[in-house]
């Protein structure tokens, strides 16, 4: 139960991601979720507080409370992305920025593409330092990558449940895609309306992946990534043909990659001498069969 819960992945993997999402996030305040601040100055019965909001029974946000916030999740990803105090630092940017989205969303629409990045800030501040140059490989790491592995995987599943609970079967056969192209759809979005057929086979085959993402869960090495690559495509096409995104989502799925592969060829040469690379669960064979680790004892950084 602790293998599946908690694999020992290398700490190297960590520490590659770590900063792409607190980077991310300075981003995502800029130009996705960056309406958070002008929010603070609108009339308050504008403001419809998300359920987690109501639960907590948090203010309507002022002016003075936005900025500050603002401010707080720029230093923090910065301090965070630069690997200093990363579970204090990761801990104040995943509370920060659950509040920034549902001051955000408390306006307007919820967008489900956060999800899986809230999870992964979270999941990130779990963990303490982590470096390219370590060779250990971590158990708290792979726990915190599972954890955004299961909330992209939720992403996807829980989407396509939605869709037949509120649409059924006539969602994947119905007209959909089409109605999306002609609202909102791009020069090449106009290209697919003909033949009908086209887009029809578009819906089944989004339905069918969605309902099948689980099996990211337990693929490994090139079928794994196949899949990732998949979704990634799927992502550029929708934005491609109708300009909608999940560019949060798609950084997550970094967490299905392993990184530590994009390092210099010194760097993966260490990892490999410490056997960080064989038996991670990406699909690499450590040469047993008797379902033990053998790599080295996995080291707790403060």
């Amino acid at each position: 139960m602790r293998a599946a819960l908690a694999p020992a992945v290398p700490l190297a993997r960590l520490a590659l991601l770590r900063p792409v999402l607190y980077l991310f996030v300075l981003y995502d305040m800029a130009f996705l979720v960056n309406d958070v601040v002008p929010h603070g100055y609108v009339p308050e019965d504008l403001y419809k507080p998300l359920l987690l909001r109501r639960l907590l029974d948090l203010p309507v946000p002022a002016p003075a409370y936005v900025h500050a916030l603002q401010a707080v999740l720029v230093v923090g990803c910065l301090v965070a992305a630069a690997g200093r105090l990363p579970r204090l630092a990761g801990l104040v940017v995943a509370v920060g920025f659950l509040d920034w989205v549902s001051i955000g969303m408390s306006y307007g629409k919820i967008d489900h593409d956060h999800f899986a990045l809230v999870v992964a800030l979270f999941a990130m501040a779990t963990v303490g330092r982590a470096s390219t140059r370590d060779t250990a490989r971590s158990e708290a790491a792979g726990w915190a990558l599972l954890a955004v592995q299961v909330a992209c995987v939720a992403t996807y599943f829980l989407s396509a449940w939605a869709k037949m609970r509120f649409g059924g079967w006539g969602w994947a056969n119905g007209a959909v895609f089409a109605w999306a192209m002609t609202r909102r759809g791009t020069m090449l979005g106009d290209l697919l309306l003909e033949p009908p057929w086209l887009l029809r086979a578009g819906q089944w085959t989004v339905l069918a992946a969605e309902l099948l993402s689980p099996v990211l869960l337990v693929l490994r090495g090139r079928a794994r990534l196949a899949v990732v690559l998949f979704f990634v495509l799927f992502h550029a096409a929708t934005w491609a043909t109708i300009e909608i995104h999940f560019l949060p989502l798609v950084v997550c799925l970094l967490a299905f990659v392993p990184l530590e592969l994009l390092l210099p060829a010194r760097r993966r040469a260490a990892l490999a001498a410490a056997g960080a690379l064989e038996g991670d669960g990406d699909g690499q064979d450590d040469g047993h069969d008797d379902g033990h680790d053998d790599a080295p004892r996995v080291r707790v950084r403060a």
